[in-house]
């Protein structure tokens, strides 16, 4: 090569890497280089997929030196919720197919056991990964395994519960065991810099573990008030002031705050406390979500979750339509009602965008109550706010309200509180997959004495129902709606009031009954034209409450049509189950009446578009048309002929 040819581009250090191993052989500046494509690389991927872009890039240096230092999978590293796990998913030999992400048939969004090793622990929903770090340490205790244990969570997952529960066992157990506290939100960013970073690699090494081991035994012969003196001194110097001393108490050793970006911060900090300490430790990183993507820096949600995006400028792709989303629909019909009505609250557990409440909010705010990642102390706050004399309504996703279950039983069924559930994410939900699908709240409250139980069919009747919620003063209630947009119907200038267990027609038919509930609706109004044009006369009733049931609308559907099909998105033990102990309550069933109860089936389905997700689950226009004809006899040659003709 002649001297004025141009230089071969060097290869990128992530062409390189196949698995976290090859991490072993580069040194700390190359560390910093290839975080810095494995943050080039995730923001190419998301822009292309869509997905939790934000939190991703915040964790990217952290990932780069957790792999380096850990030796994982036989280390274990858990991701709390998942939403960070991009960076991940990268460096453990899922790069090729970074760019199916949340896709039909491609990587799930979040961790999952079944797509690797690297995942020793699958998640979703937040604060579970201290729970899951405590079980994989006490199992690898009890077998004589040499195994770190490294839980990372974020700040905002610190909110529940569940993860001070977990501590207080690991305190106690003495675990070995290194929790990560990722800190992106809390004001505690001045402490971050050259000297707290020294400082933090000093309290992780063992000679200041000793020194301090030794002090405490020496002040512990001193008077009580130099003993408290000698303590508050430590206490300063460490900077316990931004949380040590809680987790101290806890059983935890605290290191930190240190800067979760710096590399020559992170890498000796994991080193320490990998190779000197045996019980349990917290890290206290402070992290920025979006960090190294200006657009993401600059938005308000550091682009938390995105659709797919122009990487230059940062725009996202958004389709357009006429109708309202279901969400927006619940909150301007919940801020109408607070307008002629100071008793109306609002409570939720951290999702005030995604429920809509952040628009109630503005309009009251306060009777607005954001309660943190904790949905069992939402539930119990809305019952003695029900208690209290106030109308609460608790919104919360369908997937969120199953942590809140013995709450809702115990604190407002048994006592008869008059809370009022707004369950969004009612059914399938798209690329969040299995873990955020509202697939059981129709069982799970159906089945509780005395609650009235409500789903929406358009985003029309959406609006009665948070009116008739209201109305209900004297028992809980929830209403179910789905996710995304509404079906573009007429909207009432305001909800009226419906008439309790009481469904509506809509259409007329003779031969063929369908019985809907919720968001299928519009399935099978299109089912009932498809059975029209093969000259099957068609009913389409939308049953509106799965509890009370209407009973003397299924008996009119039972006695007047010779098959009966009843359409739900949700799982077995629902409002169908319902349907068939009434009718075999009043003998419908022994009269020849053909049912078929169409749901979700009896599994949990992985992430896709929501039309090929209810393909899928056979919950479409032409699954509902095909229940029907076999429920009138018709063999499969039959059923597939008209299946054609209907397509075609």
């Amino acid at each position: 090569m002649t001297d004025d040819a141009p230089a071969r581009p060097e290869t990128p250090l992530l062409d390189t890497v196949s698995s976290p191993a090859d991490l072993n052989r580069f040194t700390d500046e190359q560390l910093r280089q290839l975080a810095d494509e494995v943050r080039a690389e995730t923001v190419s991927a998301v822009s292309v997929t869509g997905g939790h872009l934000g939190a991703s890039l915040g964790v990217v240096e952290l990932t780069v030196a957790l792999h380096s230092v850990f030796a994982t999978p036989i280390d274990k590293l858990i991701w709390d919720v998942g939403h960070q796990c991009y960076p991940h998913k990268i460096l453990t030999g899922r790069r090729d197919r970074i760019r199916t992400l949340r896709q039909g048939g491609g990587l799930a969004g979040f961790t999952k056991r079944a797509e690797s090793v690297y995942d020793p622990f699958g998640a979703a929903h937040s604060s579970t990964s201290i729970s899951a770090g405590v079980g994989f340490a006490t199992a690898a205790k009890l077998k004589g395994a040499k195994e770190n244990v490294i839980a990372v969570i974020g700040d905002g997952s610190m909110s529940a519960g569940m993860a001070y529960e977990a501590m207080n066992n690991a305190g106690g157990l003495k675990s070995r065991m290194i929790v990560i506290l990722n800190d992106n939100e809390m004001s505690i960013a001045p402490p971050v810099g050259a000297m707290s970073a020294y400082l933090a690699k000093l309290w992780s090494g063992g000679t200041y573990k000793t020194f301090r081991d030794l002090m405490k035994q020496v002040t512990s012969i001193f008077p009580e008030g130099i003993r408290k003196r000698a303590a508050k001194v430590e206490e300063y110097t460490k900077g316990m002031a931004v949380g040590g001393t809680l987790f101290e108490e806890l059983g935890f050793y605290y290191i930190g705050p240190i800067d979760g970006h710096n590399m020559d911060h992170l890498l000796p900090v994991l080193r320490n406390v990998r190779d000197r300490h045996d019980g349990p430790v917290l890290i206290h990183c402070i992290t920025q979500k979006g960090k190294g993507y200006a657009p993401a820096e600059a938005s308000a949600d550091k682009y938390h979750g995105v659709s797919k995006f122009d990487v230059v400028t940062g725009k996202q792709s958004k389709a357009k339509s006429n109708a309202p989303s279901y969400t927006k629909v619940f909150a301007q019909a919940l801020s109408q009602e607070a307008a002629e009505d100071k008793g109306v609250v609002a409570v939720t557990a951290a999702m005030p965008s995604g429920t809509g409440l952040d628009l109630f909010g503005e309009a009251y705010p306060e009777r607005t109550f954001d309660v943190g990642i904790a949905e069992q102390h939402a539930v119990t706050f809305s019952a003695a706010l029900a208690a209290g004399g106030m109308k609460p309504f608790c919104a919360i996703y369908s997937t969120f309200l199953q942590r809140g279950y013995d709450q809702i039983v115990h604190d407002v069924a048994i006592q008869r509180l008059p809370v009022r559930f707004a369950i969004d994410r009612a059914g399938l939900v798209g690329a969040d997959g299995p873990t955020h699908a509202g697939s059981f709240d129709i069982g799970y409250l159906a089945a509780l004495p005395g609650f009235v139980c409500m789903a929406a069919g358009d985003e029309a009747d959406l609006k009665h129902m948070v009116r008739t919620a209201l109305e209900i003063d004297d028992r809980p209630s929830a209403f179910r709606y789905p996710r995304g947009e509404g079906m573009g119907v007429d909207m009432p200038e305001r909800g009226e009031a419906l008439e309790i267990g009481r469904g509506r027609i809509m259409r007329e038919g003779t031969k063929v009954a369908i019985l809907s509930l919720g968001g299928r609706l519009v399935e099978a109004l299109a089912a009932a034209e498809e059975l029209d044009a093969q000259g099957l006369s068609t009913t389409v009733a939308d049953a509106r409450f799965a509890k009370p049931v209407d009973i003397d609308l299924v008996m009119r559907l039972a006695k007047d049509h010779e098959a009966l099909v009843i359409v739900e998105e949700g799982a077995i033990g629902g409002f169908g189950s319902h349907v068939l102990t009434h009718l075999a309550d009043a003998g419908a069933l022994d009269k020849g009446l053909r049912v078929r109860c169409l749901r979700l089936p009896d599994t949990f389905i992985d992430q896709d578009s929501p039309a090929a997700m209810y393909r899928a689950a056979g919950l479409d226009s032409s699954a509902i048309a095909a229940a029907a004809m076999q429920a009138l006899g018709m063999d499969e040659a039959e059923v597939a002929a008209m299946r054609s003709a209907i397509l075609a």
